[in-house]
C-alpha cells in the first residue's frame, strides 16, 4: 500500500490462468461487497477500462446497489482517463495506460470524483490483439484507492477477451473486499 499521492511502486503478479469465472460466480462475489459495505456504511466508485463495465454491470445485478454503488466510469481512452478520472498526461506518457501508476491514478480519480469512501479500478490489454513484448495480451492493474492510500496487483491472464475480462472483474472484486475487510496485503 501507498500513501494518498504516491506512485503505485508495489507490484503483486497474479497467477496467470485459464478458467475464468462465471458472471454467476462474480455476482456472488458482488453480494458479499454489498453486505459488507452497507454493514459499514461504505460506499463505492469504479473506473474500469478493459472490462467495459463489466464490474459495474455486475454489482448492478445485486438488488439494492444503490444503498453503496455511487457511479462507474468506463476510460477506455486515454482522453477518457484524463478528462473524467483526471489522470495526469504525464503518467499516461511516462508509464502507458496499462500500468500499475495508471491503474492507481484512475481509482484516486474516480474517489474523487464519485465523493466515495473507496474506489476501484481496472486497466488493462484484454485481446487478442493490441500487446507487445513488453505488454503482453492478457496483461492487467486492478488498484483500490481509500482514504488510507492505495493499493495495486498485477496480473498475467492467458486466455481469450472473454475469459480475460471475467477474470479481471474478479480480481478487481477480490481486492475491493480485500481492502475493505481490513486484511493486510
Amino acid at each position: 500500500m501507498t500513501g494518498p499521492g504516491a506512485a503505485a511502486t508495489g507490484e503483486v503478479r497474479g497467477e496467470a490462468t485459464a478458467s475464468a469465472p462465471t458472471v454467476d460466480e462474480l455476482v456472488v462475489l458482488a453480494r458479499r461487497l454489498q453486505e459488507l459495505c452497507v454493514a459499514r456504511g461504505r460506499t463505492v466508485a469504479l473506473a474500469e477500462s478493459c472490462t467495459g463495465g463489466l464490474v459495474t454491470h455486475v454489482l448492478t445485478e445485486v438488488p439494492g446497489s444503490s444503498d453503496y454503488l455511487l457511479g462507474g466510469a468506463v476510460t477506455y481512452s486515454d482522453g477518457a482517463k484524463q478528462s473524467m478520472l483526471g489522470v495526469p498526461v504525464e503518467t499516461l506518457r511516462a508509464h502507458g495506460a496499462v500500468s500499475a501508476q495508471v491503474a492507481a491514478a484512475m481509482a484516486e480519480g474516480a474517489r474523487a470524483r464519485f465523493g466515495s469512501d473507496i474506489a476501484a479500478a481496472v486497466t488493462g490489454i484484454a485481446g487478442p490483439a493490441g500487446g507487445s513484448d513488453a505488454k503482453p495480451v492478457g496483461l492487467t492493474y486492478v488498484a483500490v484507492a481509500d482514504a488510507g492510500g492505495h493499493d495495486v496487483r498485477r496480473f498475467a491472464w492467458v486466455g481469450d477477451r472473454s475469459s480475460n475480462k471475467l477474470s479481471s472483474a474478479d480480481a478487481l472484486l477480490r481486492l475491493l473486499l480485500h481492502r475493505l475487510e481490513g486484511s493486510s496485503a
